[in-house]
């Protein structure tokens, strides 16, 4: 049996057999979070302070309680079409905060017979899996309020959405060149290669908005700046500047983020960005754990651990309905897979990272959300704000790398508006055991790791500068 640490944010008591933790930390005060689930949606502006269409709004009335405080805090600024960032937990409602106001225009221009057959809206993520994901999520709202439009009498045509990403289909390419999506779901390194194919930036050449989703994935290293020159060629394509629209679980500093997002023009003298900073932070009720084998921990792991780990996540997972393991390399994740598998059965675990084939993922995602497959092992491929239904709990196999992959990792348990989140953190080495402590002490005072951007790097300019010659003419004025 394992010895636990545990750390429950929900009655902020901290106690565990492992180890002496005031010795470890110099002592754990009670903090308590900035947003509680009990607080969310109770001081939020009604929906009638934003104009929405209002077959928009009633769909939402009827769907939801009331907004929740980052979809009534981002509608005052986005409906305004001020460059907006959101920064929120995970679960609470930041995607229908950037995409509503973009389906209520949609709608309009349909109700109203100018519903062209263009791009409105490009959104963006870090993550084959998350957009994909967002496309089924988008249709559903979308059905909805297509099939209200109808119960009323009203005539609305299809608001389409589309998939362009390293796995899409050339069939389905091809169908997006002839016939543009309203909604384009993308990541930067497609987007960048959109935005030099001479038809592809025909149909970017009218896009209004754009959604940048987990910014902060990204900010810290050099996809992030190859994004914002993408984001900068967009606007020129498009003849005026985008309204951008940002959204991250977990950024600091959120100022450096804004400046990411809306890019230097717009960035004053000073240093501040014209952006607006909806900041409901990033502190949420949560259960953590730490677990070790009844061995005694060294420096590196014995199969006799790995062996007992493994029992216990198969326990585990017998008790839960759905559980979601974490490890930090693809290797483990097939190591994993295998050995899960051979104590609860084929057909009952699956594995998931970016080196399986598109249908492999699609299928592990599908099974864990309809309760198909009760275990996922995964890597960061599933790291971010996919809806994968409801997981019941996150075993993370070693120590996290950073306190935002914690954050996101065991915030895909208990993910939706008053989820908690309850997460296991397995130590296999003394090494381990520290970090995850340590991780789990930073997390409980509200730390955050501080996100640093690479400064000027030259590699990336110079493969947008050939990439923009290629595509069109550049002057010497330009």
């Amino acid at each position: 049996m394992a010895k636990i640490l545990h750390a429950n944010f929900r009655d902020q008591c901290y106690s565990g057999n492992v180890l002496d933790t005031d010795q470890l930390t110099g002592g754990l005060k009670a903090v308590h979070p900035r947003w509680t689930n009990q607080e969310v949606g109770e001081a939020s502006p009604a929906m009638h302070n934003v104009p929405f269409q209002s077959l928009v709004a009633r769909w939402f009335n009827k769907r939801f309680e009331h907004p929740t405080p980052p979809q009534a805090s981002g509608w005052q600024h986005i409906s305004t079409g001020a460059d907006t960032l959101i920064a929120a937990p995970t679960g609470s409602g930041k995607t229908l905060a950037a995409f509503l106001w973009s389906i209520d225009r949609l709608v309009t221009h349909g109700l109203s017979g100018s519903l062209a057959d263009r791009v409105y809206v490009v959104y963006v993520s870090p993550l084959k899996a998350l957009g994909n994901d967002i496309q089924k999520n988008l249709q559903q709202p979308l059905n909805e309020i297509l099939r209200r439009a109808a119960d009323e009498g009203l005539k609305l045509p299809e608001i389409r959405t589309a998939v362009r990403s390293g796995d899409t289909p050339a069939r389905e390419r091809q169908a997006m060149v002839r016939r543009p999506p309203h909604i384009l779901i993308t990541t930067p390194e497609s987007l960048y290669i959109l935005l030099t194919a001479e038809r592809s930036r025909q149909a970017l050449a009218s896009a209004e908005t754009v959604i940048v989703d987990e910014i902060h994935a990204i900010a810290g290293d050099k996809r992030g700046a190859h994004l914002a020159l993408s984001l900068q060629r967009l606007d020129e394509l498009a003849g005026r500047r985008l309204q951008r629209i940002g959204l991250s679980a977990t950024q600091k500093p959120i100022e450096d983020i804004a400046r990411l997002l809306v890019g230097t023009d717009q960035v004053t003298p000073n240093g501040s960005p014209h952006c607006a900073i909806v900041d409901m932070g990033h502190r949420r009720t949560m259960e953590l754990q730490i677990e070790v084998p009844d061995q005694e921990l060294g420096p590196i792991a014995s199969h006799e651990m790995w062996g007992e780990v493994y029992d216990r996540i198969a326990a585990l997972a017998q008790q839960h309905r759905s559980t979601l393991v974490f490890v930090n390399t693809r290797r483990l994740v097939e190591r994993v897979a295998h050995q899960l598998t051979t104590r609860l059965g084929e057909g009952r675990v699956a594995a998931h990272h970016g080196s399986l084939s598109r249908q492999m993922r699609l299928e592990a995602e599908e099974g864990l959300k309809s309760g198909a497959i009760p275990v996922v092992v995964a890597t960061a491929s599933l790291e971010l704000g996919i809806d994968i239904g409801h997981v019941d709990l996150v075993c993370h196999l070693g120590a996290p790398r950073a306190l935002a992959t914690l954050l996101q990792r065991v915030g895909r348990s208990g993910h939706g508006v008053g989820g908690i989140p309850k997460g296991i953190l397995f130590s296999m080495t003394r090494d381990e055991l520290v970090q995850c402590a340590a991780a789990v002490w930073a997390v409980r005072r509200g730390a955050l790791d501080r996100v640093l951007l690479p400064r000027a790097p030259l590699d990336i300019l110079a493969q947008q500068i050939v990439a923009t010659a290629d595509s069109a003419e550049i002057t010497e004025a330009a």
